[in-house]
């Protein structure tokens, strides 16, 4: 089972998801999408929580205040966490976490550190984990049909920008070609580069002596 959450503090707002247990976190990390950006208390246990970036969207983009409901359902989910304050939460691009086959299940570290980001969460705001719940929807998805359902998506995506680029370049090459020979033409037909009957030294091939 998958939990997902809405951060409806901006517009348009941002969708969150966590797996039950640490199974559904070790397919979470498995199967996540490149666009997701994952937080997890730091050095205590915690759920894994995961939101999607918009389209186009950096990590860098991403607003504070939905950066605070992430860290505070995370903190709201972790047994530990949940009763301290002043708490560390990580997050990081989902492209960065690190499986190795000696790992615990649900268990993950990094492939560069520098990627990972930290914040300080003072404490629970129940204001924010309140509004957060009331969004909270219980679904049993393929995570695996999914994602390889995006990344279908986007190779055809990929395939349609290359043939546009193709088709815009041979549309451009046809273009020069068509001009150059309107300037050829062009030329050819200037007044001085033509002749007619007139022209000559005055002698006539068709005179009789």
């Amino acid at each position: 089972m998958v939990f997902f959450f809405t951060s409806n503090v901006v517009s348009p707002p941002y969708s969150l998801y966590m797996g039950l247990d640490k199974h559904e976190n070790e397919d979470l990390i498995r199967w996540g999408w490149p666009e997701d950006v994952w937080f997890h208390v730091d050095k205590v246990s915690s759920a894994h929580v995961y939101l999607r970036l918009h389209p186009g969207e950096t990590l860098d983009d991403l607003p504070q205040t939905v950066i605070d409901d992430c860290v505070q359902l995370v903190k709201a989910n972790s047994i530990q966490g949940n009763k301290m304050n002043n708490i560390d939460v990580v997050y990081t691009p989902w492209s960065n976490l690190k499986k190795t086959a000696g790992m615990d299940v649900g268990q993950v570290g990094f492939f560069k550190d520098k990627e990972v980001r930290k914040v300080r969460v003072e404490k629970r705001v129940n204001e924010i984990v309140n509004r957060l719940t009331k969004t909270k929807d219980e679904k049993f998805p393929d995570l695996r049909s999914e994602r390889e359902e995006r990344d279908r998506q986007e190779r055809e995506a990929v395939k349609r920008k290359e043939q546009e680029i193709k088709q815009k370049e041979k549309d451009e090459d046809k273009k020069r070609k068509e001009q150059a020979e309107l300037r050829s033409y062009t030329t050819l037909m200037r007044e001085e580069n033509m002749t007619s009957n007139l022209d000559g030294d005055g002698n006539d091939s068709d005179d009789f002596m």
